[in-house]
């Protein structure tokens, strides 16, 4: 059955068109052709700044690339040599374990820390909205001023932090230069600059759950910590969801903070997959970018294993 439509001729008449016609199809290509402009910008900036990108790394994990061919251009294919040398790395372990404990311990903290904020000033009280537009401070700051800070607070002479635990009658620590406490170090550091971030998201997804809720819970006599746990985080869950998985894709691909502070030494006790990918491509006379490619396609894996299995947890709760 034909279906019409209608076509505005003027400020109050329309004329109705039968759908096949020739102005239906003009229209329909008017709206298409609308459509595509609308959407050539977002297309354009992908292909440029995402697939092209990601497209020149796979191509340099598969090739043996030398400085000269770098250039060139004519680097010859390896198929997986680049993959192989990287897991027979004794440096990759480590560098994996490293990244692994850097990520899961600054996603705690900063969850949990940014969550015990938002519920705080979640509450009515003065200078809140002042007190929270002061702890973004750490998350519009410049990353080389953070890590530069927090490296001149953690230096083992001169630092404040060292200072503090003198008058508390505690032995001086060797953040940045020990073994022991490199890993520790940048990992404090990471966690004071994500904290804004989750506070932000989190309180938002507060303020958006109504009011009725928590008044419908008190008539049933639910209060304190079992009104948080039993109505506040389950209705939390999907704004926490999406908080973990954007600081888990963040934290994966920190580099400039670890390399500031630390270099990811010393001995490579703060080495991660970020850093030593780095180190691989530009950190040495002779780069190796092949090996230095297949690190960074090592972290874009993980991250996508994350985000999939976000997306199945989000269906499953859907149905």
């Amino acid at each position: 059955m034909a279906h019409d439509t209608t076509i505005r001729t003027g400020a109050a008449a329309t004329v109705p068109v039968r759908a096949g016609t020739a102005p239906a199809r003009r229209a329909r290509r008017t709206r298409q052709v609308a459509a595509w402009a609308f959407l050539a910008p977002v297309v354009a900036y992908l292909l440029a700044f995402y697939a092209y990108p990601l497209y020149r790394n796979l191509d340099l994990s598969l090739r043996h690339y030398t400085v000269r061919s770098f250039v060139q251009g004519d680097a010859p294919f390896s198929g997986a040599d680049n993959y192989r040398t990287v897991f027979g790395d004794p440096s990759f372990g480590p560098a994996l374990l490293h990244t692994v404990v850097f990520t899961g311990v600054s996603l705690v903290f900063q969850f949990a820390l940014g969550l015990a904020l938002a519920v705080f000033f979640a509450q009515s009280f003065r200078l809140s909205a002042t007190l929270r537009a002061l702890f973004l401070v750490p998350w519009l700051l410049p990353l080389i001023v953070s890590a530069s800070t927090w490296s001149w607070m953690l230096n083992s002479d001169s630092g404040i932090v060292n200072a503090a635990l003198g008058v508390v009658g505690v032995d001086p620590v060797n953040w940045l230069t020990s073994p022991q406490w490199s890993l520790v170090s940048v990992i404090i550091a990471n966690i004071w600059i994500g904290v804004p971030f989750n506070l932000v998201v989190l309180y938002s997804g507060l303020q958006a759950i109504p009011g009725e809720i928590y008044e419908a819970a008190a008539l049933d006599g639910s209060t304190g910590w079992s009104t948080f746990w039993r109505v506040t985080f389950p209705l939390l869950r999907p704004v926490s969801a999406i908080t973990l998985l954007l600081g888990l894709v963040y934290t994966l691909k920190v580099f400039d903070i670890i390399w500031i502070m630390t270099r990811g030494g010393p001995t490579d006790s703060s080495t991660t997959l970020a850093t030593w990918s780095y180190r691989l491509s530009f950190g040495s006379l002779l780069p190796e970018f092949g090996p230095g490619a297949a690190v960074g396609n090592l972290l874009i894996v993980m991250a996508l294993v994350c985000g999939l299995v976000y997306i199945r947890i989000q269906h499953r709760q859907a149905t």
